[in-house]
């Protein structure tokens, strides 16, 4: 059974790459779309382990379980 921290991060993560997809990788973009600092999204990026394939695999659930750590 997931935690509700567990779940928040999840969409919080689903977010980040959704933003990063829609504004083409650009990390400033993405933030001052999420309403974060630049410094803040490179760190949940890192946090959450964030890479190319994720984003670019997004909209697919199969193909993104692959890619999770």
């Amino acid at each position: 059974m997931e935690t509700l921290k567990d779940k928040i991060q999840e969409l919080e993560k689903e977010e980040i790459i959704k933003a990063l997809r829609e504004c083409g990788w650009v990390m400033a973009r993405a933030a001052r779309r999420l309403g974060i600092t630049e410094r803040m999204i490179a760190y949940k990026i890192d946090k959450y382990g964030i890479r190319t394939k994720e984003v670019r695999w997004a909209g697919h659930d199969a193909d993104r379980q692959i890619y999770k750590r």
